[in-house]
């Protein structure tokens, strides 16, 4: 992923201009004269060029002090997973903290978890996403309880609780400090629904090969029926009782249904959910760097919504798009990082063993 530094303004605000969608998520634009920050597909009029920059996360433009727009909603964005593979650490820091890693510890703390320094994942942390992790875990919490309030008819202090907020003083001075207006206030009627269970709509970058993931998770033993995925919650792994479904929803969105007895479990499912589905795939970056194998590129053509069907309990060692156990293909696959195991994944679809193989040139100059 292009750092802070790289960021082209410029193209930015040329993305901006035309709304393209294939931008969405890979940047946010503040703009000063409002002190909002929007979603490059935003609906509103554009702003002039002297009055926009940009940035690459949310939580950057939060910690810049811009707020939420309300019109594009920056919490419905799909997640950006092109630069997932650059650093290992801020990954597994990132899977962490979505997990609700800092709701309650502290930036020391999760640092040890990793095996670094402090200074040094923070450092990690302004180069590649341009704020603290401090307050990419504000914004995750602030964005999880924006998306309560529009999509649930949980009170404002279930949402308190599910979004990761240590108490409902601190959730609404959030509120308050952020958007100058309590959360209840943010809540419109005609977006919310009343079923049993926390649903819940989240975004993805498309395509996806549906019908493949859930025939991958099936052959493993996951509970399939139809195009429904669903799971049993355990107290002693999820932190809660319950049950967890999923199932397609309109373009660019899986629907998610969570009944649990304790909603502080909210934010750790949700984190593994996104594991499973691998709803942080960035199906252009890893088609641009896998094409580069002449082999994979009309693979990876033929079927560009392939997924990594993810583990529920992951150990977080290695980056799962990375991942590879196939010894004989070791020296081509390198040629494939960050995304390994897609190559792979590609390569197995189409019925292709190591065997079938040509030797690429490098791969060779690297035997």
């Amino acid at each position: 992923m292009e750092t802070v530094r790289q960021l082209d303004q410029e193209a930015c605000y040329r993305a901006v201009l035309t709304r393209d969608a294939r931008f969405d998520g890979r940047f946010f634009g503040c703009v000063k004269t409002t002190g909002v920050y929007c979603r490059p597909v935003c609906p509103a009029r554009t702003p002039k060029r002297e009055n926009m920059f940009f940035v690459p996360t949310a939580a950057a433009a939060e910690e810049a002090g811009f707020r939420a727009c309300l019109r594009c909603r920056p919490e419905t964005a799909p997640d950006m997973g092109a630069w997932r593979g650059t650093s290992n650490t801020v990954s597994r820091a990132l899977a962490l903290i979505e997990a609700g890693a800092l709701d309650e510890g502290d930036v020391d703390s999760l640092a040890g978890r990793l095996g670094v320094g402090e200074r040094h994942l923070r450092r990690l942390f302004r180069q590649h996403l341009g704020a603290a992790p401090i307050s990419v875990a504000q914004t995750r919490r602030v964005l999880l309880a924006k998306a309560l309030i529009h999509q649930t008819d949980l009170s404002m202090a279930q949402v308190a609780l599910a979004s990761g907020f240590g108490s409902v003083r601190r959730f609404n001075e959030t509120f308050q400090a952020l958007y100058g207006r309590p959360p209840s206030s943010l809540r419109r009627r005609g977006e919310r629904e009343a079923p049993s269970g926390v649903r819940l709509s989240l975004p993805y970058r498309p395509p996806c090969d549906w019908d493949a993931l859930l025939a991958a998770l099936a052959a493993r033993g996951d509970e399939v029926e139809g195009r429904r995925w669903s799971r049993t919650l355990r107290r002693a792994v999820d932190g809660a009782e319950g049950f967890v479904s999923v199932e397609p929803g309109e373009a660019g969105r899986v629907s998610v249904c969570i009944e649990a007895d304790d909603l502080k479990a909210l934010p750790g499912v949700l984190a593994r959910v996104r594991r499973v589905f691998d709803l942080s795939a960035d199906p252009e970056a890893i088609a641009r760097d896998l094409s580069t194998d002449p082999l994979l590129k009309p693979l990876v053509e033929a079927r560009p919504g392939l997924r990594l069907p993810g583990q529920w309990i992951d150990d977080g060692g290695e980056p799962p798009s990375d991942r590879f156990d196939d010894e004989s293909l070791v020296a081509r696959a390198e040629a494939w990082r960050p995304w390994r195991a897609y190559g792979a994944l590609h390569l197995a679809a189409a019925g292709i063993g190591a065997a079938d193989l040509p030797e690429r040139d490098d791969a060779k100059r690297a035997a």
